[in-house]
């Protein structure tokens, strides 16, 4: 299985360490079933993300065509309101210092990433996964219209208004699109994806390795609808 975890100027970096680490530490545990690497929709490149100017370098250009999984994180920043979207300056200055999280993931939007991402997700073997505000970003590219999906809390109604079924749950599994809740559920959803598509033997060895239990029930669409309680 490989994962391409995309990055995007404003990105969370926790968004993005958080399930890199968890898959490769599962391919070091699996024997190399398992591999990972940082991408863009330029190519490689540093990429600035949203908190404190923190870099990382993409190695390569993502691959829509490349079967296994592609990871989108969230961006980082004030919360702002849903109304926000990029000035004539952007990606000029010290404008970026004060944006917030919408701002970011409109910028996201203007570059091809929308494009290759609604490939991804044509494409049947690969699975689209999201931590956090990366939903967001797929939801306001009008990607996810009719699917269930998860977000940070404070995103729920904004995902909820795109036409998306917001679910309140810690991880969401929608088949070929897995998206997990706040920053944090980045640890959560790499040990479930580990155990959905390696073995919940190399999610265990992982867990125990970076000493985390994993929170809450994985939401699925399946069995009868609960009643009010």
């Amino acid at each position: 299985m490989h994962a391409q975890i995309v990055l995007f100027d404003g990105f969370d970096p926790l968004d993005v360490v958080s399930p890199y680490e968890v898959l490769h530490a599962g391919g070091t545990a699996s024997a190399g079933a398992v591999t990972v690497e940082l991408v863009s929709a330029e190519g490689p490149r540093e990429v600035v993300s949203g908190t404190g100017g923190l870099v990382l370098r993409a190695t390569a250009a993502l691959d829509p065509g490349r079967a296994g999984l592609v990871l989108v994180p969230g961006a980082s920043g004030r919360v702002g309101g849903p109304g926000e979207a990029p000035g004539p300056d952007a990606g000029t200055g010290d404008r970026q210092r004060d944006e917030s999280v919408p701002v970011r993931l409109g910028r996201a939007l203007t570059t091809e990433l929308p494009v290759l991402l609604k490939a991804a997700m044509e494409n049947p073997e690969v699975t689209v996964c999201t931590v956090c505000g990366g939903s967001l970003l797929l939801a306001m590219a009008g990607l996810l219209g009719g699917r269930h999906a998860t977000t940070h809390h404070l995103g729920m109604d904004a995902l909820g208004a795109t036409g998306a079924h917001a679910v309140r749950a810690r991880v969401v599994d929608d088949g070929d699109l897995v998206s997990g809740a706040g920053v944090t559920s980045g640890l959560d959803l790499g040990l479930y994806l580990l155990e959905r598509e390696i073995g919940p033997r190399i999610a265990h060895a992982v867990e125990e390795l970076f000493a985390h239990e994993r929170r809450g029930t994985v939401w699925r669409a399946r069995g009868p609808v609960p009643a009010a309680l």
